[in-house]
Order: structure tokens, then C-alpha cells, then sequence
């Protein structure tokens, strides 16, 4: 099969303006569909993508977050099961539960006309209620490798024999969490004469190494360099002491009051410190990260869809694959440790032809990250203005908080550790706890699986 030097390439910086889904060779159903969305007009991605995928080509798309890259697959998806309905169609890969979720809510959506059907098969669920739900012969699987290979080795009549199309979503991020081996196994487990889309924000080694693996033939579309946020993007910096950084923060959640935020740290006990400390001082916020159960994100992405949270506080997981539109503003509590990361954090905000803000708390020690990152983006972050004043003016009040805070999680922690305890000695000392699961969802370093049950 062809490298990536020898795939197809359709590149465009700047895609012609009267492009419509109509002319792009859509059907009513779907169009009908994306009407009802609000899909008003394809980003660069669809343009570029769709007539190739509509002419039953393999694609490689790199695209940043939020470029509309999942309707870009789906919709070709769709259009091809609804020329040719028939049982288990497609299936979806992805790195991540939340996203596996996602992409099953925009394939319903604009699939509803249709009837389309979709089963989600992820880590941390119950194995039975998937197998029912596989029973059920839906027309797309959305799953991680670890789980959906689980099902094709041990379900009994459960197979992707009469499969269509495969999808990669995030292959990068696939295979950053070490899912090769499971991608490799579930390759050979499905038709060779298939249609095979691969979605990637960068291409690297290792992707390129599996589309050479999984793909024939594929047209290549790119739409945005490796490094590059989008104009609509206002970055700020706000300069302040380290030992002041708390405070600084809350001042400015506050001064961004009524917006849709979302914060990133670089750890999951700064994210749950910050959340407490957020809702002490009666901000409506809600954390998201790797020592969450799989109920607990799900909810806490909820209520931060519905607004009834404006702000979510989370580690890098959220920064990639998560489907959540309109939001105002991204704050960096955290320097980032890589110039990639902040590409990928700030793109939460200022999608879709939409203006954003990314405001990063830079302290004495970031300076030096934060002019790396200048450097490789290509633009200088403006200074945003904080009044020190008002900053003095609430320090004491954040540190009776961050006190609180400090309390709560350590009795939480000592609350958890019991719980466990009794739960170990209930199941004849083991821990039934899905934690393998929460710890490559978290990115970081995989542990040896005792479960049979994978992600």
C-alpha cells in the first residue's frame, strides 16, 4: 500500500466561498438533517473531504480539533447506509469514552431520518448490557479498541463480517494510549474490501505507519498546519507571582462572569482542588478527570452542556475529541509542558467561524514555555489586564477556600480508601474498581491489566 508520500493530496487554504452541502453532493435526508442541527454552511474539512469520500475514495484527514471532522465522516457514512440499508455498517474507533459518546450523538442526529442505529461499546461499562445492545444489530459501532476487540473474541455471534466502512478517529491520540495491538488484531478480524477513513490532528510516525497498515489508496486532505490556532482567536497572558496564583484566578473567573469556560490543569488533584474552590466560592463548576468514574464524567460533561455549569475544570483528556459547542472562553491554569498541547487545549474555543478567548496564568516560573509557544504559534499573546487591587482584595478569602478545599479532598480520600477496604474484603480481597480504565483515559503510563476485560 502507498506511504503517505504517494497518497493523493488535496490540500486548499482558502476553499471556495460558494461551496453548500448541497453541492458538495449531499442527499435531502441528510440535508434536511443538518438544517435541523443548525449546520449552516461545511467548514474546510467537509469541503475538501466529502467528494472524495462520496465517490467511495479512502480518506487521511488531519484537521484540528472542532473543524467539523465527524460529520465529515459520518455523512458519507450515512449517505451510503441509506442507498444500502443493512445490519452492522460501520464502525468508529476512538481513544476516548467521552468521544465514543459524541460521535454516537452526531450519527443520530443526522441519521435520524434514517432511523439509524448505534451502539457505544466502552471500557467501564456492564459487558452483558453491550452484548445485548450488539445483539440488536445496529448499523454503527462507536468503541475504544481495547473493549470492542473483548466483544469480537468472546460475544458469541457478535462479528464485523458485513462491515463497510472502519474509521480511525484521532488515530494520534489512538495511539499515544498504546492501542496498537488491539487495532492490529481488530484489522484482521474485519473485511479487507472496505472503506477506511482516518482522522488525525497530526500525523506522525506512528499514524502514518497504520494508514500504510489500513488504508488503499487514500486521498489525503489537510486542511491546517501542525501548529496554528485559528484568527478568531483571541490569546492573552495574565503575569502574576506564583504564590498569588489562586487568587489571580478567581479574579479573573469572576471579571468572565456569565460565559462558558473551561479550565485545564495538568494534574487531577488540581483539578478537583479547583472545582471545590470554585464551588466554595459559588461558582457554578464541575471537574472532569481520570479518578472520575465513567457515570461521573458523563454527567459532569452534561451539566456543562446543558449550562446548568458554566465552568468545567479539567486535565488534558477534555482537550481532545470533546463535542462541546459554544464556549467562551479557555483558560490555561497551567503553562503547558508542549506547544502541541496548547493547540489542542485552546481549541475548545473559536470554532466554527466563531470569536474566543485563551487567557494563560503565567507566573515567574512559565515565562520560558510561554515564549517557546509564541514562537511556534507564530503570534504574541497580549497582556491581559488585572486590577493587583482587586486581586489583594480577595486573597484572603481564596485561601480560607483553598484551606477548605485541601480538607475536603483529604477526607474524601480517606472516606475512598475505606470504602475500598470493605469493598475488598466483600469480594474476597479484590477491588472490582474498572481503574485501568481511568488510567489510560487519564494519559498516563499504562499498568499491567489483571481484568479480562479491556477498554
Amino acid at each position: 500500500m502507498p506511504g503517505p508520500e504517494e497518497a493523493s493530496t488535496s490540500q486548499s487554504q482558502s476553499p471556495a466561498p460558494p461551496a453548500t452541502f448541497k453541492s458538495l453532493g449531499l442527499i435531502d435526508p441528510l440535508l434536511e438533517a443538518l438544517d435541523r442541527v443548525g449546520y449552516k454552511k461545511p467548514t474546510d474539512i467537509q469541503i475538501e473531504s466529502l467528494p472524495h469520500a462520496l465517490e467511495g475514495r479512502d480518506i487521511i484527514g488531519i484537521a484540528a480539533t472542532g473543524s467539523g471532522k465527524t460529520a465529515a465522516f459520518a455523512l458519507p457514512i450515512l449517505q451510503k447506509l441509506w442507498e444500502e440499508p443493512k445490519g452492522l455498517f460501520a464502525c468508529v474507533l476512538a481513544p476516548t469514552r467521552e468521544l465514543a459518546y459524541q460521535i454516537s450523538e452526531q450519527f443520530e442526529a443526522l441519521g435520524s431520518a434514517m432511523g439509524v442505529r448505534c451502539a457505544v461499546i466502552i471500557g467501564g461499562m456492564d459487558m452483558p448490557t453491550q452484548q445485548i445492545a450488539l445483539a440488536k444489530r445496529p448499523h454503527i459501532v462507536i468503541g475504544t479498541p481495547g473493549r470492542l476487540l473483548d466483544h469480537l473474541e468472546t460475544t458469541k455471534g457478535f462479528s464485523l463480517r458485513t462491515l463497510k466502512f472502519l474509521v480511525l478517529d484521532e488515530a494520534d491520540r489512538l495511539l499515544n494510549l498504546e492501542f496498537a495491538e488491539a487495532i492490529d488484531k481488530i484489522l484482521k478480524l474485519i473485511p479487507k474490501e472496505r472503506t477506511t477513513y482516518l482522522y488525525s490532528a497530526t500525523m506522525t510516525t506512528k499514524v502514518a505507519k497504520l494508514q500504510r497498515a489500513s488504508l488503499t489508496n487514500p486521498i489525503k486532505v489537510e486542511v491546517t498546519s501542525k501548529y496554528q490556532t485559528v484568527d478568531t482567536l483571541l490569546q492573552y497572558y495574565v503575569l502574576m507571582p506564583f504564590i498569588d496564583k489562586q487568587a489571580y484566578f478567581i479574579h479573573l473567573v469572576h471579571s468572565l462572569a456569565g460565559n462558558s469556560i473551561i479550565v485545564f490543569t495538568r494534574t487531577k488533584s488540581e483539578a478537583q482542588m479547583l472545582s471545590i474552590i470554585l464551588r466554595i466560592l459559588s461558582f457554578a463548576a464541575v471537574p472532569i478527570h481520570g479518578d472520575m468514574s465513567q457515570s461521573q464524567r458523563l454527567g459532569a460533561l452534561a451539566k456543562f452542556k446543558s449550562g446548568s455549569r458554566k465552568i468545567l475544570v479539567a486535565t488534558d483528556i477534555a482537550s481532545r475529541g470533546l463535542d462541546i459547542p459554544s464556549v467562551d472562553v479557555v483558560i490555561n491554569y497551567d503553562v503547558p509542558q508542549h506547544s502541541k498541547d496548547y493547540i489542542h487545549r485552546v481549541g475548545r474555543t473559536a470554532r466554527a467561524g466563531r470569536s474566543g478567548k485563551a487567557i494563560t496564568l503565567v507566573s515567574q516560573y512559565d515565562v520560558e514555555l510561554i515564549q517557546r509557544i509564541e514562537e511556534v504559534i507564530g503570534k504574541k499573546m497580549a497582556l491581559y489586564e488585572t486590577e493587583a487591587e482587586d486581586v489583594a482584595a480577595i486573597k484572603e478569602r481564596v485561601e480560607e477556600a483553598s484551606r477548605a478545599a485541601k480538607m475536603e479532598m483529604k477526607d474524601a480520600d480517606m472516606n475512598g480508601k475505606k470504602g475500598r477496604k470493605r469493598q475488598r474484603e466483600e469480594h474476597g480481597g479484590r477491588d472490582d474498581r474498572d481503574r485501568d480504565d481511568d488510567v489510560v483515559e487519564a494519559g498516563m503510563p499504562m499498568l499491567k491489566k489483571k481484568s479480562k476485560h479491556r477498554r
